[in-house]
């Protein structure tokens, strides 16, 4: 049962979907809010009580609703079934289906069912904010300051030095236009049903780069060049260019730069128990290495090698 009182949002949820028919169930990996499975006479659904002060992740609770209608009218996420900012509460359909893994992620089938989700989500109408991909080591360094936090030195530098890079690089390219985003392709985010993927959690949508939805998904769920390529070619609908490879792989280390910084700021913000400091370590990590690709600079160019 959760630790807090539910009574206000049932209440406010009995006159679409009924009372309670069973006991709530907290789902686990959430790391930003809580999240429960309750059922009720119209239906099981998910309430996802929201934790408040998160605009320094880049988290505007509107636009994660409107994103949300989106996409499920798009036929890639569960319908919204409430949404009561007065109580910090947001409810939709829950999904049965299959919870991924990396591995599962990687297998071919699944990469084109991704591209084609992707595809179907950047198609979609305008959002009212956008992500700050190339931005937020600042932006997240200031708030985390500010709250008695910070990265590393060396840390830091690395993430605005690749921020700079990459951004500058981008803006060079071809086929980098802003589109409505998800910007939070970690594995727990996908649940495989029998007519496909589903895409929850969208709590960091925005408008940004196509790319970085695909280098968010390569990077957290472990693809290789060849998986990579791959999921180009289900986006696209072509073999992909040395353009594209590039981008995608430069979007990798943007992916990391966020998630490192998102675990900085966290640390200093978040009160849910979990490790944050461990999180934006692992990830640093992971962005040394990928910094240290030999193949960098020909990325940079807007060249695959």
């Amino acid at each position: 049962m959760a630790d807090f009182d539910l009574q206000p949002i049932f209440a406010a949820l009995e006159p679409d979907l009924g009372d309670p028919a069973g006991e709530p169930e907290v789902l686990s990996g959430g790391i930003t809010n809580r999240n429960l499975r309750v059922p009720f006479e119209a239906g099981d659904y998910v309430l996802r009580i929201c934790t408040p002060g998160v605009e320094i992740i880049s988290i505007d609770r509107e636009t994660e609703v409107e994103a949300n209608r989106n996409a499920h009218a798009a036929g890639v996420a569960p319908a919204v079934a409430a949404w009561l900012p007065e109580l910090g509460c947001l409810v939709t359909a829950f999904v049965p289906g299959e919870p991924m893994t990396a591995g599962a992620m990687a297998e071919p089938a699944r990469i084109g069912e991704l591209g084609r989700a992707l595809r179907a989500v950047h198609a979609g109408p305008e959002l009212a904010t956008a992500f700050p991909t190339f931005t937020l080591a600042w932006e997240y360094e200031e708030s985390a300051r500010r709250l008695g936090g910070g990265a590393a030195p060396e840390d830091l530098e690395l993430a605005r030095e690749l921020s700079e890079r990459i951004g500058e690089a981008v803006g060079r390219l071809p086929g980098h236009a802003q589109v409505p985003c998800h910007n939070d392709m970690l594995t727990a985010n996908f649940i495989a049903t029998g007519d496909g993927l589903v895409l929850v959690d969208w709590e960091y949508a925005g408008m940004n780069d196509r790319f970085f939805d695909l280098g968010n998904a390569a990077v957290n769920n472990e693809f290789g060049d060849a998986e990579g390529a791959l999921l180009l070619e289900a986006y696209f609908g072509a073999e992909p260019d040395e353009t594209q490879v590039a981008s995608l792989a430069l979007m990798r280390l943007m992916s990391d730069v966020r998630e490192a910084m998102w675990g900085v700021v966290q640390g200093a913000a978040s009160q849910i128990d979990f490790d944050y400091g461990d999180y934006a370590a692992q990830h640093f990590d992971r962005l040394r290495r990928g910094a240290g690709d030999p193949r960098l600079e020909g990325w940079l160019r807007g060249s695959a090698s």
